[in-house]
């Protein structure tokens, strides 16, 4: 609880520093403050579970909340950090743009927090209203209004199934607290309206990922929204939308919650669909672009059916998804570093923008180059064992054929992954070579020096959750 309140505390201050004309100081103080909140948050798993009385109904404190909280945060300071130059040309907009980023962060850390579902709904609506506010952010540019409106109906739509589905389980089972729920949910007769709601809020949570097939709103909302926000969608929101999903069908029992054989097949059998559907889907669709925004929506998708793996063996999946969550989100933020840098004056996002970057601009090219490669599960980075991890777990569980697909949709994107590469190193530059700020080189070759060390070093990160 004293990481979220310290987070909106944050929020607040950009707030106060825009009355008496701070500005300046609001992305130092904020990068500052989230490394100070890591740090206490990093040091939370050693003691277990810590739930305060006064809070004991709403928000628990554990290994899982607090290691992907850390992750969160952590990717937060890198997109605030480039933040500070995308919005340097927004003076008096700037604490604006950093409070709702840092609300946003707020919403994520109750997500994966929380003992109600009360304050799931809340954590989730408060980071999609954020999100809703800044793919519209761009007011003269159409492509963000589009993107905006499309996110807005689409998110709306999905909270909606939600809330609905939240209130179909309270409704059977008489409480909002996943505790009793998770108690009661393993009796022998269970309303009819409980398998109903808990499957509303599972689609839900689908469409906050982006998994097939509900999909389709993704590529536009990507390719329009501003290219931070982007960013955002595609590893902070991404990764939190996964791992709340993983808890929801944990606390609810899901894999326990019914006697009937034939359901527990069901759902099993529709993850492995929707498993196989996205990692295909996404690749083959992200071969056909030439959009780099739009062929980064669709790999998303594809790791999203990947992720979603981790739901055939909840017992023991936690540290596999934290650990390919933390990969996959860690090579994003590098490539939009690089995408970021290279496309803001330019009027989209096209591969031929990125034609001769290793010869014009070697270092930001080899950080791109390492994210796609990482992205693409290559060795030595942290993608390969991610995918290793999460394939030898499948299997293990029994499921060859999503692994065969897997690893069949790990080579196809290796294609599209590669034509930006081969744009960069074998294409004729198309401009002189221009300034890069600093922060997108800092940004950029942390993230993937961090990439590439979990990758030599996993229990860095599998050790969070033991």
């Amino acid at each position: 609880m004293n990481t979220l309140i310290a987070i909106s505390g944050l929020g607040v201050f950009c707030l106060i520093a825009e009355i008496f004309n701070f500005r300046k100081a609001i992305v130092p103080v904020v990068i500052l403050g989230l490394v100070a909140v890591l740090g206490t948050t990093l040091n939370l798993w050693s003691f277990g579970t810590l739930a305060n009385d006064s809070y004991t109904n709403m928000i628990v404190v554990d290994k899982f909340s607090s290691a992907f909280s850390s992750l969160f945060i952590l990717l937060a300071i890198f997109i605030i950090a480039m933040g500070y130059d995308v919005y340097k040309d927004h003076p008096t907009k700037i604490s604006d743009y950093i409070a709702i980023k840092i609300f946003l962060l707020a919403g994520a850390i109750a997500m994966v927090s929380f003992s109600n579902l009360s304050m799931f709904f809340l954590g989730i609506e408060t980071l999609s209203i954020a999100l809703y506010i800044l793919a519209g952010s761009s007011r003269l540019d159409i492509k963000s209004n589009e993107a905006g409106m499309k996110y807005f109906l689409m998110g709306s739509f999905a909270s909606g199934i939600i809330l609905f589905g939240i209130c179909l389980i309270y409704g059977a089972m008489g409480s909002f607290d996943v505790r009793e729920i998770s108690e009661a949910s393993v009796s022998a007769e269970l309303p009819v309206w409980f398998p109903i709601g808990v499957v509303l809020v599972v689609i839900g949570m689908l469409f906050k990922i982006a998994a097939v097939p509900f999909h389709f709103w993704a590529p536009d909302v990507y390719e329009g929204s501003p290219t931070l926000v982007t960013t955002t969608m595609s590893t902070l929101v991404k990764v939190v939308a996964v791992a709340t999903l993983y808890k929801l069908v944990t606390v609810l029992n899901l894999n326990l919650s019914f006697d009937n054989e034939n359901i527990l097949t069901s759902f099993q059998l529709i993850v492995v669909i929707v498993s196989i559907a996205s990692m295909t889907i996404g690749n083959i669709m992200a071969l056909r672009q030439t959009n780099v925004k739009r062929m980064l929506a669709f790999s998303g998708i594809s790791h999203a059916g990947f992720m979603l793996m981790a739901l055939l063996t909840l017992a023991n999946s936690s540290t596999t998804l934290l650990y390919y969550a933390s990969a996959y989100a860690l090579a994003g933020i590098a490539s939009f570093a690089v995408i970021i840098n290279v496309t803001k004056n330019k009027d989209n996002e096209d591969i031929i923008n990125f034609n001769g970057l290793g010869k014009t601009n070697p270092l930001m090219a080899a950080i791109l180059t390492a994210s796609l490669l990482s992205m693409a599960g290559i060795p030595i980075f942290s993608g390969f064992f991610a995918k290793f991890m999460l394939f030898t777990q499948t299997i293990q569980a029994g499921y060859l054929v999503v692994v065969i697909a897997g690893v069949i949709n790990s080579i196809i994107s290796v294609g599209y992954y590669f034509k930006l590469i081969l744009a960069m190193y074998t294409k004729e530059p198309t401009e002189e070579k221009q300034a890069t700020p600093f922060v997108y080189y800092a940004v950029g070759t942390v993230s993937i020096l961090l990439n590439i060390i979990i990758g030599l070093y996993p229990s860095l990160v599998t050790n969070l959750l033991k």
